[in-house]
């Protein structure tokens, strides 16, 4: 574990590690040293040699004050790379997400990556801190005791190094029982704060269902399975640690038997025997001390195992040489994807939306509409062939190259706690407020702003709480509006909204993709019949294409499609008996 938590050293720390080291290794010298002279200064004592003894106890001393000396360097060192890794490390969990495919989110809830970058990190953190330092010192102190020991008696030296590995074998089968428990403790901890976070968000949904207080069986759930986990944990631990010290005591009742044995053999004097008896006590101090921060250890191993692990999962490689982007074309070409080996969701796609082109993709639920969206975006990488956007492949130009010809707006909109103005203004940092009103009103985000408390400036709560559906839809649409990219992604959700509401956000989209080359993952009628071109999307393929009347006249999977979109937009609820 020690070279894991090493390994993540910043560079610019790396220079301090050897000195670290070599100031931990010294104070625990220097500290087993210290044990090692109380033989001496007790056995000048007992023989009531003061000049002796007082040489002995300078001696001791220094050592002492050695010690005292390096723990203090020790600490000092210790925490500022401590430090200076927990800012680094923090940044480079930040840089890898940032790097990582965007479907890779679509799978991985916030809570665990929350305990990661925050709870997990500081474990690690707290391990180079402190933990390291003790763990060496564990070790360091007994086997310069033992191999002190060699100058004074070499039998209790060999008891003391034979007791090591046999305490390392208990300490390591105590370790894999509390590991594996701190790991489903762990896991059931992410799931409550995934669900408490779901709580505070989606009240109205929960209390219109009733699933409040005990209703709300799966936050109850959760942290039930959190509360026996952790339940679990500290009767998995205790048994390993009562173990391990009792193992510790038997070593040093052993080594007291052996000490009696000399002494009572006359190999040894009663003085010394005294003094050995002390000495012991203090070769097994260091151990109880080990097992007391084992489990502080396991979970700055467990911690440490999933910043790693996160490191290690594989971002998408970034283009190096800068690309300059063409016509605001989109091409896929005979392209392949799944999201697990094997399971294609889209197989074999080939389509060209020509610049300033609207094409509609339409089709069944799950049929793979929103993944090719998506992979026009990069949130994935294809397994086989190419998408290109502006001409060039999507994964050799750089990223910010790429969204900066994208403008999206997705099913699922996203509205940070921050204000309506700041909410639209992420599609250009540097807008001014002329800019933000002028796309908020194309949107009809003014109508919004009217009602709220603070107009423009209201903060919209957490996943935008504090709006509507048809509200958040506009906002977003402001946002990609401002931006002002040439091609847009548009993944339109209308059919749940209210009449004024869809009717505000069609007109939002018509603003939005004027003149713009646009793929459209289609819900209303009216977007289809206009479009240039119409790709009927079913098990992954496309199966018919062309315009709305071609499609219509072919009478295929698309007629029926519309057929029945057709009947079902005139629906409507009729008092019985009317």
């Amino acid at each position: 574990m020690i070279a894991k938590v090493l390994a993540l050293v910043p560079e610019r720390f790396r220079g301090r590690l050897p000195i670290l080291l070599a100031v931990i290794v010294a104070q625990a010298i220097a500290q087993g040293i210290g044990y090692l002279l109380l033989v001496p200064v007790l056995e000048a004592l007992f023989e009531d040699r003061l000049d002796r003894a007082w040489t002995w106890t300078i001696a001791m001393v220094v050592a002492v004050a050695v010690m005292a000396v390096f723990s203090y360097l020790q600490t000092t060192i210790a925490l500022r790379i401590a430090l200076g890794m927990q800012r680094d490390l923090q940044l480079r969990v930040g840089d890898h997400l940032n790097a990582m495919p965007l479907g890779w989110f679509e799978t991985h809830g916030a809570g665990p990556i929350a305990r990661l970058a925050t709870e997990n990190v500081l474990e690690v953190q707290r391990a180079l801190a402190y933990l390291v330092a003790k763990v060496l010192t564990a070790v360091i102190v007994p086997v310069t005791v033992a191999v002190g020991m060699l100058l004074i008696d070499w039998r209790i030296s060999l008891t003391m190094l034979v007791a090591a590995p046999v305490l390392y074998a208990v300490n390591m089968l105590a370790n894999g029982a509390y590991s594996t428990s701190e790991k489903r403790v762990h896991a059931a901890a992410a799931e409550a704060d995934a669900r408490v976070v779901e709580f505070a968000q989606a009240q109205p949904v929960l209390r219109a269902f009733g699933a409040v207080g005990s209703g709300n069986k799966a936050l109850d759930g959760a942290l039930r399975r959190q509360r026996s986990e952790t339940t679990r944990t500290v009767f998995t631990s205790v048994p390993g640690l009562i173990v391990f010290e009792l193992f510790v005591q038997a070593v040093f009742l052993v080594l007291v038997y052996v000490v009696i044995t000399q002494a009572t053999g006359g190999s040894v004097s009663a003085a010394v025997a005294v003094a050995l008896i002390a000495v012991s006590a203090r070769f097994v101090e260091p151990l109880t001390q080990a097992a007391q921060i084992g489990n502080g250890l396991r979970t700055a191993r467990n911690s440490l195992d999933r910043v790693t692990e996160l490191l290690a999962e594989p971002v998408l490689p970034e283009a190096a040489a800068a690309v300059t982007p063409g016509a605001p074309e989109v091409r896929f070409e005979d392209v392949t994807f799944g999201y697990r080996e094997g399971e294609p969701v889209v197989g074999g796609v080939s389509f060209t939306v020509p610049a300033g082109s609207t094409t509609a993709i339409v089709g069944p639920s799950g049929s793979g509409k929103t993944t090719l969206l998506r992979l026009a975006a990069r949130y994935h990488d294809v397994n086989s062939g190419r998408v290109l956007v502006g001409g060039h492949d999507v994964r050799e130009q750089p990223s910010q190259t790429l969204f900066d010809q994208l403008a999206l707006v997705f099913q699922n909109v996203y509205l940070f706690d921050r204000s309506v103005t700041e909410n639209i203004r992420i599609g250009k940092p540097d807008a001014t407020d002329e800019e933000v009103r002028r796309v908020g009103e194309a949107a009809r985000v003014d109508e919004i702003a009217a009602r709220l408390p603070d107009g423009w400036d209201t903060r919209v709560g957490e996943g935008g709480a504090s709006l509507s559906g048809g509200e958040r839809q506009r906002v977003s649409i402001a946002r990609a509006l401002l931006k002002e990219a040439p091609i847009v992604l548009l993944d339109e959700a209308t059919s749940a909204l209210d009449p004024h509401s869809e009717a505000v956000v069609v007109r939002g989209v018509h603003e939005l993709t004027q003149g713009k080359t646009v793929i459209v993952v289609a819900h209303r009628l009216a977007t289809i019949a206009h479009a240039d071109q119409i790709l009927f999307v079913e098990g992954g393929a496309i199966v018919e294409r062309g315009t709305h009347s071609e499609l219509l006249e072919l009478g295929g999977r698309y007629a029926a499609f519309w057929n029945e979109r057709s009947r079902a937009s005139g629906w409507r609820l009729e008092r019985a008996g009317a």
